[in-house]
């Protein structure tokens, strides 16, 4: 793509996330890793750096459940980075019951929706700068073909519903994520034309890395997936890595990949739907201005 890019990556503490990063880093990248738990961050950082030892690489703390946090880490890596070449949206989470947020969102919604809609925000003028002076920018978001199992879209409803589930139900919420997702991106795309900033969706299929942390049983599991080679992790963050940074996606923009070869997907119904994804954008905003002023006037309340 370009020669040593400034990448901001989120979720890769583990998973396919942590493949992804290890290979950018092969390939020059200066890294910016966003993560929660300080001490994996600082683990995945010693793998990179043995790894690739001329790579570099850069943490900042976050907890993506909390839009506070992402405000903030977005605005101190702005601050840092004046330019950013690409913007990989990879956290992540299925959780199997319900909880609510700091600032009152269901989690799933905040972590694998909101969060990557607010921290992009506020990076976007650091990508179209890096787009200025280098020619481009990419934005990619990892989704997921599990968005085929959304059940029934009901916005603006679901970015707020915190209606309890069981493990058997989290699926189609998961999904619905998913699919927002896909929708986030595409509206992104139109959003950005003219500005040499790109962005595209993917899915990484169906890996025993990406099982969802809070499964109790996902490290039995895993070991049987792979045994029954069920999955592929290593093309699963292939297709994080190749959007991100591959000649061949250099023109490319409001796209949704398949893992199968990189491949076109149609997002799933009615996920494909333009109105339905500017209207989308329009409600995201506007919630996520409804929390911005609702923490001022609570920041003023004596």
């Amino acid at each position: 793509m370009m020669e040593l890019p400034t990448i901001v990556l989120t979720g890769a503490t583990g998973g396919l996330g942590q493949l992804a990063a290890v290979e950018l880093a092969r390939r020059g990248a200066h890294l910016i890793l966003i993560a929660r738990d300080k001490a994996k961050a600082e683990g995945v950082r010693a793998l990179i750096v043995a790894t690739a030892p001329q790579s570099t690489v850069e943490i900042f703390l976050a907890d993506l459940s909390s839009m506070s946090d992402v405000r903030r880490v977005g605005t101190e890596i702005a601050a840092a980075h004046p330019t950013v070449d690409v913007l990989v949206n990879n956290a992540g989470l299925h959780a199997f019951e319900q909880r609510i947020t700091v600032d009152g969102f269901p989690i799933m919604v905040a972590v694998n929706y909101l969060a990557p809609w607010l921290l992009t925000q506020f990076l976007r003028p650091a990508l179209i700068a890096a787009a200025s002076s280098r020619g481009e920018a990419r934005v990619v978001t990892v989704a997921s073909e599990a968005a085929r199992r959304h059940g029934r879209l009901a916005l603006p409803g679901d970015l707020t519903d915190t209606s309890p589930f069981t493990a058997l139900g989290s699926s189609p919420l998961y999904g619905k994520t998913k699919l927002l997702d896909v929708m986030f991106s595409q509206e992104l795309a139109r959003r950005l034309e003219g500005t040499g900033v790109s962005a595209n969706a993917l899915c990484p299929g169906f890996n025993a890395t990406g099982l969802g942390r809070e499964l109790r049983f996902s490290a039995p599991l895993e070991r049987l997936l792979r045994t029954l080679r069920i999955g592929d992790p290593a093309k699963g963050a292939g297709i994080i890595v190749r959007p991100a940074v591959d000649p061949e996606f250099r023109r490319t923009s409001g796209g949704y990949f398949s893992v199968k070869g990189g491949k076109p997907l149609t997002p799933a119904w009615p996920g494909g739907d333009q109105e339905l994804q500017a209207r989308l954008w329009v409600q995201t905003e506007q919630l996520l201005a409804t929390w911005t002023r609702n923490l001022s006037h609570c920041r003023s309340c004596p």
